[in-house]
């Protein structure tokens, strides 16, 4: 910022010429009877020396009082200009702050939204029966993209030591069947009941924070839960799509994501100890969980005997069908990314009331994209369910 300067005009005589100017004034001016011819020649010399002087200090006096009122106008516009120049500038940067909180939002949303229809479009459009090395692919793709960004600088990674895998392995573990279980119960079960099942995940976290961390919830908190309660429940019984055996899955999900929330919060101060730079961002955190799930994984494809399935599907060899699959792991990767960006720009009371507004979307497009039949008893299920989970985010704030 630029303040613009004025300078005033100042006027300095030899103290001579003042005391002879103000001499001269008064012998003119002295009270006397009579003026000699002598008196009168001399006064006349003097109005004619002391009058250009005096009109010179006039002149210059005006000059001097005048100058200082333009100036304190110059000083005033100024002013004007500078506040409605860092009005405007305020203005813009808030405009931009907004913009970047939208269009992280945004993103967050359509990454979250597209991850699950994707992952739903392969399993059962294209009716792909091998949820694990889905999983594992979507993995590997996490594992390549994260490891070209840490090599090029653009993201920071913490790096792999003996001590930082076995601590962290307990909850990698937790980890890979929390994604295996939710392939599996998605083949099974439409979008918006999927959604809506998930909300007992928040049930199982709240108990599991109250007894292992002692952590105590109000009356809201508790209404809230018991409203999703019902509302999976009565979700269930009018579900006309229901499969026992997606609704098993869905449930050993809800409780193995709780307890990777709750593992999560111990194991974290535990690894980042014993990390060379006493911290464990985001990027190494996806970075673990990926690259310890991919032995993992393969070890689970062949108990649940999915190589000799990929061996014989015709699905492997369509061009189509590696474009959704490679797409689906980027949204997988993208979720993390975005989500990490959209807390950064608004805040966690934001993204947790943003996450469970964008079930509603989710809901309503899974239930369009998919044909799925539903009742009116099983929308208003769902659509309880939902605003359940808004409830319980905005009691979650308080």
């Amino acid at each position: 910022m630029c303040r613009a300067l004025s300078t005033g005009v100042s006027l300095d005589l030899p103290d001579p010429i003042l005391k002879s100017i103000i001499t001269l004034d008064i012998a003119k001016d002295s009270p006397i009877g009579e003026r000699s011819p002598k008196n009168h020649q001399f006064n006349g010399l003097v109005d004619q020396v002391s009058s250009p002087v005096r009109r010179e200090i006039s002149g210059r006096s005006s000059l001097g009082m005048k100058t200082p009122n333009n100036n304190d106008q110059t000083d005033v516009e100024s002013g004007r200009l500078e506040k409605d120049r860092e009005k405007a500038m305020r203005s813009k940067r808030g405009l931009s702050l907004h913009n970047k909180a939208f269009l992280s939002g945004l993103a967050y949303c359509f990454s979250s939204c597209g991850m699950i229809l994707v992952n739903k479009y392969v399993l059962s459009s294209y009716d792909f029966n091998a949820g694990i090395s889905l999983m594992l692919y979507q993995n590997f793709v996490s594992v390549v993209v994260v490891s070209i960004l840490s090599y090029l600088g653009v993201i920071t990674t913490e790096p792999f030591t003996w001590k930082l895998v076995k601590v962290w392995l307990p909850v990698n573990i937790i980890f890979v069947g929390m994604l295996v279980t939710s392939m599996f119960s998605l083949k099974y079960i439409n979008v918006a009941m999927v959604t809506v099942l998930k909300n007992v995940t928040n049930v199982i976290t709240a108990v599991g924070e109250m007894y292992l961390f002692n952590k105590h919830h109000d009356n809201r908190v508790w209404a809230a839960l018991f409203l999703m309660i019902i509302s999976a429940i009565s979700g269930g019984f009018t579900d006309l799509t229901f499969h026992a055996i997606g609704y098993t899955w869905q449930f050993i999900n809800c409780f193995l994501t709780a307890s990777y929330s709750l593992t999560l919060r111990r194991v974290m101060d535990t690894a980042k100890q014993v990390t060379k730079s006493g911290d464990l961002n985001e990027f190494s955190m996806v970075m673990l969980n990926n690259s310890l799930s991919l032995p993992l994984g393969i070890l689970l494809m062949f108990v649940f005997n999915e190589v000799e399935y990929l061996s014989q599907t015709p699905l492997l060899r369509l061009p189509t069908f590696w474009l959704v699959i490679t797409l689906s792991g980027f949204l997988g990767l993208a979720i993390s990314f975005t989500s990490m960006w959209f807390l950064h720009q608004t805040g966690a009371t934001t993204y947790s009331l943003v996450g469970s507004l964008n079930k509603i979307p989710l809901s309503v497009a899974g239930i369009l994209l998919f044909h799925v039949p539903t009742s009116l008893e099983n929308s208003a299920s769902i659509f309880f369910g939902l605003l359940a989970g808004v409830m319980f985010a905005r009691a979650k704030m308080r």
